[in-house]
């Protein structure tokens, strides 16, 4: 499968390009600024892109069976997340290619509160982290505006570097806890539940990941 990832600096898009690479994908990083100095893994090609630039886009996903949008606004820039991912659905869209979109957790319901989503539960979304959250359910809302082939990845309120344990519970629209009601997982199996996804793909269009 040849996979364009978008976004491959970052946390989930480096461990989304590994894990990819290391299943045998053809995969194209996609990378803002000036590619490494260091060579690529095998399999992986580095390509400098502007996740904006919808031109450049379209021919880059022509030919390509899928694309992952791991982009992550910088503090300060979360009011670009719509338009991001609108230029990223347009380019697959007219290249006829499905785009995983990697969010956020706001627009998830709460567990045991479905009339609650997560941006509203202080115990999942701090005040310091409610402005991206609130921009995940911003993405999520233009994704569904928009027609092209696309499902969406909430991962859980905690995300972050980790170990590679391969197992994962997966969940739809409802925060994925565990036993002791901590939502979390490592990027590392983020990733490998976004190759899951990739290469055995399911009906839902909203989906989340998490320890059991």
């Amino acid at each position: 499968m040849r996979i364009v990832v978008v976004g491959a600096a970052g946390m989930v898009g480096s461990r989304v390009v590994h894990e990819a690479a290391t299943r045998g994908h053809d995969v194209a990083a996609v990378l803002r600024r000036r590619r490494p100095a260091a060579p690529p893994p095998p399999g992986v090609t580095y390509v400098e892109g502007d996740a904006t630039d919808r031109g450049a886009l379209r021919r880059l996903f022509d030919g390509t069976d899928a694309v992952v949008a791991a982009t992550r606004p910088a503090p300060g820039y979360e009011h670009t997340v719509t338009a991001t991912t609108t230029s990223l659905l347009d380019a697959a869209a007219t290249a006829g290619t499905r785009v995983l979109v990697v969010g956020g957790a706001g627009p998830l319901r709460s567990p045991g509160r479905p009339d609650r989503l997560v941006l509203d539960d202080p115990e999942y979304v701090p005040a310091a982290w409610r402005t991206i959250a609130a921009a995940s359910v911003a993405q999520l809302d233009a994704c569904r505006r928009h027609p092209a082939d696309w499902v969406y990845l909430s991962p859980p309120a905690i995300l972050e570097p980790g170990t590679r344990t391969g197992s994962y519970r997966r969940g739809t629209t409802t925060l994925v806890t565990d036993a002791d009601g901590a939502s979390r997982i490592s990027a590392e199996d983020l990733a490998v539940a976004v190759l899951d996804e990739l290469e055995n793909p399911r009906d839902d269009r909203h989906f989340t990941v998490g320890y059991r």
